[in-house]
């Protein structure tokens, strides 16, 4: 049946389950621009160093990253709208106290909070939808809105953060996620109807620890070796318990019948190459926004809201680049949406190897244009790429391996570009920055190369091969969103 053939009051119930679910994945997407913005000012107030203002970005992307396989796990075992509300009710929660932080290591905490409840949303969100838009099409029309509100967000960014952290503060800016998040949390309670999977997977708590581990211990020694010496016992300490914890997950996984992450997904060249892409991109942006933030309002003395006026053209083009790469993977063409991706992110961050408090401003407008370009492009092959040749059953854990990749990658790029600019200022700082820009560049350059040879003839036999591995195995608990049922 298709939705024009719904009885009205149908159509609007289907209506409003979508837009909560969007509701949430617009303020965790304005979250990556609208608080990289509030940067200056939150270190003006705390008199933060650079390190510090690595800590409020990457404290949030590390717990997002550690979590969100695991926070999918529990919403098929425990509900899907239960672990939903959960999730909006720690975020809202965590970024009302981020308003009221007094300190930045109180900032840092609440931000862990608010990540938690981040965790919970996005990945539950889409598993709420694929459980209620049942019919094909109508599944696809909700997942067009659902893609199209990542642009949104990430466009409304730049400028409502310039706004409010220029006219009212940096607190303002989380002030934003709790009239929403109430709102979402009611509407959750009142339309959302309750499923979760027949067979749920397992947890693996042991991997899970692992996983926090491996990623806190790189993220710590990155951002605090500058200062506290890189062969202090504390620094040395965070890579040894990291290089620990790596080993630690290949032993444990692969020993497991149902594991968190399955080792043999990356004998797929597809998969392990869209893993590395999103590792790139997304540490690319992520260092991108960090950079410019900083440049724009300490370099040179932009204000908040001159500064977020000034990436919406990035913001503005990546919107409609993504469509465009959409296209593109509709029609078996990933290969050359990587390919532009990878070559737009690096010519754009090439561009600013140079770059002064001098440079012209339309020459910075550009680069912003062609690194929006690039992005735009590379978000959509992805996922594709990720799940080409994987059994269906495994494709959603495929999925998900690869959106924890994308929040790896956010946390290394803030860590390892924090770390060159770190205890830089004014004119320093945009010297130092040239060494960020050159991992920038580099992060481009490998989108081209990884994405063309994971696209690659010998990449696809490489898929089959894994596919052919995978599918003999049981599928008991494995399949996400199309064993579940409703329960209210």
């Amino acid at each position: 049946m298709s939705t024009s053939t719904l009885p009205d009051a149908d159509r609007r119930r289907l209506s409003i389950i979508l837009a909560t679910c969007c509701l949430s994945l617009f303020v965790v997407g304005i979250d990556v621009t609208i608080v990289n913005l509030a940067l200056p000012s939150i270190q003006r107030t705390f008199h933060a160093s650079v390190g510090g203002l690595q800590w409020t970005i990457d404290s949030y992307t590390v717990v997002i990253a550690s979590l969100l396989m695991l926070s999918g796990s529990l919403a098929d075992r425990l509900g899907r709208k239960r672990v939903f509300q959960t999730g909006l009710a720690l975020f809202t929660l965590g970024s009302l106290l981020c308003s009221l932080a007094p300190g930045l290591g109180w900032l840092i905490a609440f931000r862990m909070l608010q990540a938690v409840g981040g965790s919970m949303l996005n990945p539950v969100a889409l598993a709420i939808i694929a459980n209620t838009f049942t019919e094909p099409a109508r599944r696809a029309r909700a997942m067009g809105v659902w893609g199209s509100v990542v642009g949104i967000s990430f466009a409304v960014g730049p400028v409502l953060g310039g706004v409010l952290v220029g006219t009212i503060g940096w607190r303002a800016i989380f002030w934003v996620n709790v009239p929403v998040g109430l709102a979402a949390i009611w509407l959750t309670q009142r339309f959302v109807p309750e499923s979760r999977a027949l067979r749920p997977r397992r947890l693996d708590p042991i991997a899970q620890i692992l996983i926090v581990v491996l990623l806190a211990g790189v993220t710590a020694g990155t951002i605090e070796g500058p200062t506290r010496g890189w062969t202090s016992p504390l620094i040395v300490g965070c890579y040894a318990a990291a290089a620990l914890a790596a080993v630690g997950v290949v032993v444990t996984e692969s020993r497991r019948r149902e594991p968190l992450i399955d080792p043999r997904f990356f004998a797929s060249a597809p998969f392990s190459g869209a893993a590395l892409i999103a590792v790139a991109a997304f540490a690319a942006l992520a260092g991108f926004l960090f950079l410019n933030t900083i440049y724009l309002q300490s370099a040179r003395g932009y204000s908040a809201i001159a500064a977020g006026l000034l990436i919406l053209p990035m913001a503005a083009t990546n919107v409609v680049t993504a469509r465009l790469s959409g296209r593109l993977v509709a029609a078996g063409r990933a290969r050359w949406a990587l390919v532009i991706a990878g070559v737009a992110i690096a010519a754009g961050s090439a561009v600013l190897l140079t770059v002064s408090a001098s440079t012209p401003i339309a020459e910075l407008i550009v680069v912003y244009i062609a690194f929006g370009f690039g992005f735009g492009f590379v978000n959509p092959p992805i996922s594709n790429t990720a799940v080409s040749g994987m059994p269906t059953a495994q494709a959603g854990v495929a999925a998900s391996i690869a959106s924890t990749c994308r929040q790896v990658g956010a946390t290394l790029g803030v860590a390892v570009i924090g770390l060159l600019v770190a205890g830089h200022e004014g004119a320093g700082f945009t010297a130092a920055s040239h060494g960020g820009w050159a991992v920038v560049c580099g992060c481009g350059l490998a989108v081209l190369l990884v994405g063309v040879a994971s696209t690659s003839a010998w990449a696809r036999r490489t898929a089959q091969r894994t596919s052919g591995l995978l599918i003999a195995e049981p599928e008991e608990g494995i399949v996400h969103g199309r064993d579940s049922a409703a329960v209210s």
